[in-house]
């Protein structure tokens, strides 16, 4: 599904991640680990520039890249915008179908904040403003997710039930996560960067301790 062959990866000319080798097949669930400032985001960034050719990807990004001036429920409904016309859009953000209202509030409910729907982003918590972009990503759907740290202001009561979410609404998903704990339960596979470099790619019930101290050793 997803290929990066040998590639160096970065920004302005400066590669952060030299000669990635990844490939991941439809129906894994990859989770990427490391330190920050390892590589996460660019190689995210990759993955979406070659997916976004042939599927359809929902992303969370790690700012979240909400309009703080619209409500929660507007946010998701901005999941789906490039499915349609801009007349169509435009009449969706002002006054939505009571059908797409209906989808919107349901992908809220999914992640606990139908009860904030029309409240202003500016006015939620960042755990909240979280959840709102993990509803637009829901409320957009495909063939795969890739989130930047989405779960990293979450409660950690929350974290999993939203991980569980993650993993039964997406038929694939590459996802950088903080929790390790977390990623030994929601990924088929893990990814380990360090230094610019991948450390290791193996199935999860590989990830031990050893390696996850070599992960993250100062």
């Amino acid at each position: 599904m997803l290929l990066l062959h040998g590639a160096d990866l970065g920004y302005g000319g400066a590669p952060v991640l030299r000669d990635v080798r990844l490939n991941v097949a439809p129906g894994e669930r990859v989770a990427l680990l490391g330190r920050s400032g390892s590589g996460k985001s660019t190689l995210l960034a990759a993955l979406h520039a070659a997916a976004v050719r042939d599927l359809r990807v929902a992303l969370v990004p790690q700012d979240a890249a909400l309009v703080p001036q619209l409500s929660a429920l507007r946010n998701v409904l901005m999941g789906r915008l490039d499915d349609h016309g801009a007349w169509r859009n435009l009449r969706t953000l002002i006054r939505p179908a009571r059908a797409d209202r209906d989808a919107a509030l349901s992908d809220l409910s999914r992640v606990g904040l139908a009860p904030e729907a029309d409240r202003a982003v500016e006015g939620l918590s960042g755990g909240q403003k979280q959840r709102v972009a993990l509803a637009r990503a829901l409320h957009r759907g495909g063939d795969l997710i890739l989130g930047d740290e989405p779960l990293s202001a979450v409660d950690p009561r929350q974290a999993d039930a939203l991980a569980a979410t993650i993993r039964d609404a997406f038929p694939s998903a590459v996802l950088a996560l903080h929790d390790v704990g977390i990623a030994r339960a929601f990924a088929t596979r893990v990814v380990g960067l360090r230094q610019g470099a991948l450390l290791f790619d193996l199935p999860v019930a590989d990830l031990d301790a050893a390696r996850l101290e070599a992960l993250y050793a100062r």
